[in-house]
């Protein structure tokens, strides 16, 4: 579904739910997905949400946001006169903050285990990275603070899901705002209205999938019971029934129809924390970066956008 009107109804139908997931041995990969709210059946959703959002009030965004570019600013430092934002600031940097905040007793550590579940996090991936991400799992529950198994794994659960959607902001960010070849500066514009620009032109998640309980008629089709169905959220944020103009980069738009971190009750929870941890990798690069490369390749993913690189210089 591809229109901004059917993708809000189908994100809020009882009818269409999140796809089954199955579980697996308590501290695996396949057990943290079936015990996360992100997967979770109707009738267990509600509780295990108000565990991530419970963990998410205690946090500030605005301490978020300047800890991040802390953190930044010791990245550029370092950094000599070039860096990839990818692999050196967009996942490292916000993971180290947010795991950090939620108690994991070694938030680098935390953050390069949580980078390996989030690559077989998404059900269907191959043995070996399986594998891997199991024994990801077993470090992060070890790092967790003491609490019970079901409340370490929602915990654990938004790291993960912070991980490649953050980066994937970040790095799209850095190539739509930052001046390098072909693009000149974004002018006075902040970084707040330009992240919420970027994520209704080129948003990091591109789509999630629900399956129909029911039959059901959404967009004008007649859904029976199990139907597969993909929401696209890039089509949806391009809709000209709702965004004048919809192709053009225009911050400040009124933020109202934004779909990105969805809608309903199994909206995202974490959206203030996430555009606070973006905000403050991208305040630092604005001031300090220049892109270096023009052209913009991404990770191959069904679902996700994140670019491979982002070449900048530094100042």
């Amino acid at each position: 579904m591809t229109r901004h009107a059917d993708v809000r109804t189908a994100l809020t139908d009882p009818a269409l739910r999140v796809p089954a997931v199955d579980s697996g041995p308590p501290g695996t990969l396949a057990w943290l997905r079936a015990t996360v709210s992100r997967f979770s059946p109707p009738q267990r959703h509600a509780d295990r949400r108000a565990i991530g959002v419970t963990a998410l009030a205690e946090l500030d965004p605005d301490e978020l946001r300047q800890e991040t570019a802390r953190l930044t600013v010791a990245v550029l430092d370092r950094a000599g006169d070039h860096l990839d934002v990818m692999r050196a600031l967009a996942r490292p940097v916000p993971l180290r903050v947010l795991a950090g905040r939620l108690g994991l007793a070694d938030p680098a550590a935390a953050g390069t285990a949580v980078a390996v579940v989030a690559t077989a996090y998404h059900p269907g991936v191959d043995v070996a990275l399986t594998r891997r991400a199991d024994r990801a799992v077993a470090t992060l529950l070890a790092l967790a603070p003491p609490a019970p198994p079901e409340v370490r794994a929602n915990l654990i659960g938004l790291l993960v899901q912070a991980c490649d959607a953050t980066a994937g902001l970040i790095g799209a960010a850095a190539h739509h705002l930052l001046p390098g070849p072909g693009r000149d500066p974004t002018g006075p514009a902040g970084t707040a209205d330009l992240l919420a620009e970027v994520l209704r032109l080129d948003p990091p998640v591109r789509a999630t999938r629900r399956v129909t309980t029911a039959a059901v008629r959404v967009g004008g089709q007649d859904l029976p019971p199990g139907s597969p169905v993909l929401l696209r959220f890039d089509a949806a944020n391009r809709d000209p029934r709702v965004f004048a103009e919809p192709a053009t980069f225009r911050p400040g738009r009124p933020e109202a129809g934004l779909l990105t971190f969805g809608a309903g009750e199994r909206g995202c929870p974490g959206d203030r924390h996430a555009l606070a941890l973006a905000g403050g990798v991208l305040d630092v690069l604005r001031e300090r970066c220049r892109r270096t490369r023009a052209d913009l390749r991404h990770e191959p993913h069904p679902t996700l956008r994140v670019p491979t690189n982002v070449e900048v210089s530094v100042r």
